[in-house]
């Protein structure tokens, strides 16, 4: 185990790790940031655009996480490539922990966790081989993109229904395909929906393929009741078929909700002393980039407030 006491370590270098990393070195905190790849940005990396980052228009995922990466670098920010495996509570009079990772162990006063969230895959083929070249799980990030196009949405519950009414208001046709044959989306979205008239449901179907060479050309989906297959023309694919937190390190550590979410409110504080979440990790109703890296700014806050009291 290292001899080095942090005063935060922060597990995760998407962007409210990076976000939380650059505001500790600036408050003056001792501070490092460990994440299994030794690539920052988290999911930012597989987004093919990102439009709605302010002061980035159209940038690359991969060039906004290299862009936050150089800020983090030019400050001094620590980084390990380390696959944490567990966080264990040694407090005393005094907060500390031990983070146990594959290489060595650190010691710290507090910890924010950033280790995010990701999107569950369809498995279907083509799907990795198209995401952020028509294939999205993010509608509100990605559906500018598709103005006047025809569109599918993969879902039934309300992140799904939720994607099909906004982009219907953008795209001249939106499909969206559910593999059961009612929607468990809330009641009165279900009514904004059907009342669209560019939104067409497909029910119990699933998408078997997706198709496209350099990007989305169609899918090719699969009728569970009669064994029909068809083929569609779309242009982009949105995929809601839910989100799993990646909260496997903490066991029972802190208060998660029944998915899995870490229980923290706006001070990103959670039910342990020493202990922040930021990011898509934590329990909130928006998840994008700009809300991360503010969660990042908050944790360290709250971090700077734990430390001195």
């Amino acid at each position: 185990m290292g001899n080095e006491m942090y005063d935060v370590l922060i597990i995760g270098s998407g962007p409210a790790g990076m976000g939380a990393a650059i505001y500790a070195v600036r408050a003056g905190l001792k501070a490092a940031v460990l994440d299994r790849s030794p690539v920052s940005g988290g999911q930012v990396l597989s987004t093919y655009e990102v439009d709605n980052y302010l002061g980035f228009p159209g940038i690359s995922g991969g060039d906004l996480s290299e862009a936050f990466r150089q800020h983090a670098d030019v400050l001094g920010v620590q980084f390990f490539t380390a696959d944490v495996q567990g966080v264990e509570d040694c407090s005393g009079e005094q907060t500390r922990y031990i983070i146990h990772t594959d290489k060595v162990d650190f010691q710290t006063r507090t910890i924010i966790i950033a280790t995010g969230a990701s999107h569950s895959l369809l498995g279907a083929p083509g799907e990795r081989e198209l995401a952020g070249m028509g294939v999205s799980y993010c509608a509100t990030c990605d559906g500018a993109f598709y103005r006047k196009s025809t569109v599918a949405v993969v879902g039934g519950g309300d992140v799904a229904v939720e994607d099909a009414v906004f982009l219907a208001g953008i795209c001249e046709k939106v499909y969206l395909i559910h593999r059961r044959n009612q929607l468990r989306a809330a009641e009165s979205l279900q009514r904004k929906l059907l009342s669209l008239e560019n939104v067409e449901i497909i029910w119990d179907s699933e998408v078997e393929e997706i198709l496209g060479s350099e990007m989305v050309e169609g899918i090719r989906i699969h009728n569970k009741k009669n064994s029909g297959k068809d083929t569609l023309d779309v242009e982009g694919v949105f995929i809601a078929v839910g989100i799993v937190p990646d909260t496997s390190l903490l066991n029972d550590l802190v208060e998660m909700d029944e998915k899995g979410y870490i229980i923290a409110d706006e001070s990103c504080a959670t039910s342990r002393k020493g202990i922040f979440a930021a990011g898509d990790i934590r329990k909130k109703p928006m998840r994008q980039i700009i809300t991360a890296v503010a969660d990042g700014a908050n944790a360290v806050h709250s971090v700077q407030d734990f430390l001195n009291h």
